[in-house]
């Protein structure tokens, strides 16, 4: 240091003492100085006492020289000391340059700096608050010091400027977040314990609302929580806990919309190996759990973000089992947020035809944002790790529903092949709920729809399926998918007359749809998609022939409890008559004929088909007839199951004339089979009535004829035994019971009109059909001798 620099008002004893190596002298300069500034106090001489405070700080606390800076420190926290509460008047000149030094390189100097400090802020107390940030920001990096003889000072000064702020109504919220919004995201193991230490403080203090400033902090957090520290974690959690208390007591004064997001991204994983990543996932579950029950509609725009977090978790095991509770709590509670108000119209979609399901060009697109990260992601076949959204209008965000958002991801979560049972059931429920309470603007997304729900009749879980079943049906029966023009395959199909599902599905609001008023059984209600479903099904089934073998009785069954067996066996039967893969045919007949055989959901079809007594049951019976034509057996069995016994022996009379293959005798075997079984048992019954039933009897023994010596030869041929003696079974009123007999008949008749003679024609007609392509085969199979004969 220049000795010939003028240091006053400080003496040269006091200068050269303050620049001395040893801690002893420069501790004696401090009482000089403690002495001097005493002296100005009383004298009330502010000049004098700012131009110590400038040496002490320019000249000794900046110096150079390491010894100096030493001096210059313990000078300051003098001057302090002897300002005593007048210290707040000159605070910003003694604290900037001991900040400065905590910078230093030494640790010894940045001890001293320290220790300065605290001296500095134990005299001037609440009078330091205006700086506070300063102190802060100071603080914060000395909370991560290497030196445990810097951090253990530091520690002491942090907790008395805790204590400062605790006693203090004045201090400064506003000023203070930002810099508390930066220091958060330090990786640091001590800044985190320091910053959140801090957070637990201010969140104690009554008069510190540290609630509304939430949004800017929660991020960080989160981050915290994902600590390797048990300590820090367990702190955080303690912090978290208190937040979340304080916003179930107050729930008014939250910013839910604005934390929305934040917990979207941490319910997400990004790696799944990390305990620290459950907690937080668990913990953001929490909070979105309870942010959806406070809030309610309000987070209805964030609704496809929240369930991209959600619907994965809803697969998880017990290992995740708090947080998959919970993720069920949410979508469930969200779920329950939808209403039918969000079906009406709005200014943007008022132009749009509600009606009508969308088509090609006409399909809703969500507006593009950049922190759409679903959109952004949409073309990928992962889920993107962090995924957020913001809301489609910021209009109304507390009741605007983000359908476009929850669209595209229930529809991304059905096509990933990697998505969990649970999930898959959990899409289609809200699908299901979305028709029921929103069917208007649903209909639009149908087409996009349409082919993935098909797809997911191939799920290996029959709940999927089940929960498929009932979406696809839901499309397929809803008023709302009404259209002028009908979706056409051709006019015999459009021309169906369906039966109508009794009664709207719970929740589902009244159609206003003028076709769908009427609720006859007679109305053709169900709209287009139920065409476009029935044919999509059955090509499903013939191109997946597995499917159709393992799971299509399950499929169909569950339909005709959904929409009505008429309607699907109707529908079946007259798009099958034109199939032209016949041998598929065959078998979907074989299908739906053991269906309607067997199955306890088809007893009502059953009966209505069994006597034929109205015009109505007789055009079903020709319409099936017209199909089963493709399978011989099914058609004898359906002729059976109306009573048609002379038209069975006609058709058992033309058998000769086929092709008797080992599959055709199965399949009488499996009819003799079902013939003992309880659904023919009025057709057993009707064998002691022999002389009104003849043709029966001839048509039984028709089949026996056709079988070979086999166990259901056998069981036939006993059953035939068992047929009585007609002159055995005369009794005394046979005259009165034959004319009945007669005039039952001849009032059937009547309301029949059934044309046989034609029915036998069309039968011949498509088993020619069925014999030329089995000619080409066996042609086709001739000219391959490598290739197997079937």
């Amino acid at each position: 240091m220049n000795a010939e620099k003028d240091f006053t008002p400080l003496t040269p004893n006091i200068v050269r003492a303050l620049n001395d190596k040893l801690y002893e002298k420069r501790k004696v300069a401090a009482l000089e100085i403690e002495k001097l500034v005493r002296e100005f106090v009383a004298q009330n001489n502010s000049t004098q006492i700012r131009h110590v405070i400038q040496i002490l700080a320019s000249e000794f606390a900046l110096s150079q020289h390491p010894h100096s800076r030493k001096g210059g420190l313990i000078g300051l926290a003098a001057c302090s000391i002897a300002l005593g509460k007048d210290s707040g008047l000159y605070l910003k000149e003694l604290i900037e340059p001991v900040l400065t030094c905590f910078n230093d390189s030494d640790s010894r100097l940045r001890y001293y700096a320290c220790e300065a400090l605290y001296n500095i802020v134990k005299v001037a107390r609440g009078a330091v608050l205006p700086h506070f940030n300063l102190l802060f920001d100071g603080l914060s990096k000395l909370a991560a010091d290497p030196d445990p003889n810097v951090k253990s000072g530091s520690e002491l000064l942090d907790r008395l400027l805790k204590d400062i702020v605790t006693e203090s109504n004045t201090f400064d919220l506003v000023a203070f977040v930002p810099l508390l919004r930066e220091r958060i995201y330090s990786n640091n193991q001590y800044a985190r314990q320091f910053i959140i230490s801090w957070i637990h403080v201010m969140e104690s203090v009554p008069d510190i609302n540290l609630l509304d400033y939430l949004p800017e902090i929660l991020d960080g957090l989160f981050q915290i929580l994902g600590d390797n520290s048990k300590e820090i974690r367990r702190t955080c959690e303690v912090v978290l806990g208190e937040f979340l208390k304080e916003i179930k007591k107050t729930p008014s004064k939250v910013k839910f919309a604005e934390m929305a997001n934040i917990l979207v991204i941490h319910c997400q994983v990004a790696d799944e190996a990390k305990v620290t990543n459950d907690l937080i996932q668990l913990t953001a579950m929490t909070w979105m759990r309870e942010f959806i029950q406070l809030a309610g509609r309000v987070v209805l725009p964030y609704s496809s973000g929240i369930l991209t977090a959600v619907l994965p978790c809803l697969s998880y095991d017990d290992r995740k089992k708090n947080t998959k509770e919970a993720a069920s709590a949410c979508n469930n509670s969200l779920m329950k947020l939808v209403t039918p108000e969000d079906d009406d119209d709005d200014e943007e979609e008022g132009s749009k035809s509600l009606g009508s399901p969308s088509t090609g060009d006409e399909q809703p697109k969500v507006e593009a944002d950049s922190n759409d990260m679903l959109n952004a992601s949409q073309e990928s076949t992962g889920f993107s790790n962090i995924s957020f959204f913001t809301p489609a209008s910021t209009e109304r965000p507390q009741v605007n529903l983000d359908l476009d958002g929850i669209v595209q991801v229930l529809n991304r979560h059905l096509h990933d092949s990697s998505t969990g049972m649970m999930t898959r059931i959990a899409v289609l429920k809200w699908l299901y709920h979305l028709y029921i309470k929103t069917p208007r603007k649903m209909f639009r997304h149908t087409d996009s729809l349409f082919p993935i729900l098909l797809k997911t009749l191939s799920d290996e879980s029959d709940e999927v399926i089940l929960k498929d079943l009932e979406v696809l049906a839901e499309i397929a029966s809803s008023p709302a998918g009404q259209t002028d023009q009908a979706f056409s395959c051709d006019s015999t199909v459009n021309n169906l007359v369906l039966k109508v599902p009794q009664g709207p599905k719970p929740g589902q609001q009244p159609s206003t749809n003028p076709k769908a008023v009427d609720s006859s059984p007679s109305t053709p209600s169900m709209n287009s998609y139920f065409y476009k479903f029935m044919i999509n099904l059955l090509k499903r089934f013939s191109l997946e022939r597995k499917l159709l073998e393992v799971r299509g009785a399950f499929i169909i069954r569950q339909l005709c409890l959904l929409l009505h067996a008429e309607n699907i066996f109707h529908s079946m039967a007259d798009i099958l008559l034109k199939e032209e893969d016949l041998k598929f045919a065959s078998t979907m007949v074989q299908t739906l004929n053991t269906i309607l055989l067997t199955s306890a959901e088809l007893f009502e079809l059953r009966n209505q088909l069994k006597d034929l007594h109205t015009q109505e049951s007789c055009t079903l019976f020709c319409c099936l007839y017209r199909s089963w034509c493709h399978n011989p057996v099914a058609t004898v069995s359906l002729c059976f199951l109306t009573q048609n016994y002379r038209h069975a022996y006609d058709l058992i009379q033309k058998f000769g004339n086929l092709e008797v293959t080992v599959d055709f005798l199965m399949e009488v075997d499996k009819l003799v089979q079902l013939i003992e079984s309880p659904i023919f048992t009025y057709l057993r019954l009707e064998l002691l009535d022999v002389e009104n039933n003849p043709y029966l009897i001839k048509a039984l023994y028709g089949l026996l004829m056709l079988l070979p010596q086999s166990q259901a030869f056998q069981l036939l041929s006993h059953r035939l035994r068992c047929v009585p003696n007609p002159e055995l079974m005369r009794t005394v009123e046979e005259s009165k019971y034959m004319d009945s007999k007669r005039q039952g008949a001849s009032k059937r008749g009547s309301h029949t009109q059934v044309d046989y003679n034609e029915l036998l024609q069309h039968f011949d007609h498509v088993q020619s059909k069925h014999l030329e392509i089995r000619h080409q085969r066996s042609g086709r199979a001739s000219d391959h001798p490598d290739r197997k004969l079937m």
